[in-house]
């Protein structure tokens, strides 16, 4: 069967990533996580100042230095930084709070969204992020844009964080939630937005294996066309 590029957009704590691992292994894909990237840049920047506020100059010019990649394991799928395993670290809330401030610049955006083309060149690919079917892939073959309420990914995101060990707050988790919205729908590089030809899912009512099938039923139809 010939092989697609599969573009997940969407908010916060929608179960994009969750969703894009599971159609990524039922096809024997690649899965990128662009989100998880984006993250680890923020890590980067805030360790350039032990754990501190980020210069965000000097991360600029530091780019050149930045190699990430995936691996897979027997687990999932872990993501390093100049060969540390982040894959943890960087889903600290201290990189939760800061990550979209992040995204927002576009010497960052242009660097990351280079290597996520570069990713897909071959094709046979699912990322997920908040830009794929806009910016990144405009041409993919299948689009998705996934939306809930913000108590109901509050309360997702939440749950992750206390398997991870991250204490936060449910309070603190669902204002970061509502920041990150606006944020990433009213920056002016690449804000978050619905493809013209995306398929819209609103996720509230729906169990991930429910989302999965109707994702699927529409990936394995453009692949047979």
């Amino acid at each position: 069967m010939k092989k697609i590029i599969i573009a997940i957009d969407g908010f916060a704590a929608t179960g994009k990533s969750t969703l894009a691992k599971k159609i990524s292994t039922s096809l024997g894909y690649v899965y990128i996580d662009t989100g998880a990237m984006y993250r680890t840049v923020t890590y980067f920047g805030q360790q350039q100042n032990s754990g501190n506020s980020i210069d965000l100059e000097q991360l600029v010019d530091s780019l050149s230095q930045i190699k990430i990649y995936f691996k897979n394991s027997d687990h999932e799928q872990q993501i390093f930084l100049n060969d540390e395993n982040v894959s943890l670290k960087i889903r600290d809330s201290k990189v939760n709070n800061a990550v979209s401030d992040i995204a927002s610049v576009k010497e960052i955006r242009d660097f990351l969204v280079a290597q996520q083309r570069q990713m897909g060149k071959g094709k046979g690919i699912v990322m997920d992020g908040r830009d794929i079917g806009t910016v990144v892939f405009p041409k993919a073959e299948c689009k998705f844009f996934l939306t809930a309420s913000p108590e109901i990914r509050a309360r997702r995101r939440h749950k992750e964080q206390l398997e991870v060990g991250n204490l936060e707050s449910f309070e603190a988790v669902i204002e970061n939630v509502k920041a990150r919205d606006y944020k990433d729908s009213t920056r002016l590089i690449n804000p978050l937005r619905k493809a013209e030809s995306a398929t819209e899912i609103e996720v509230s009512n729906l169990s991930i294996e429910e989302v999965y099938q109707k994702m699927i039923t529409q990936i394995n139809y453009t692949i047979r066309v």
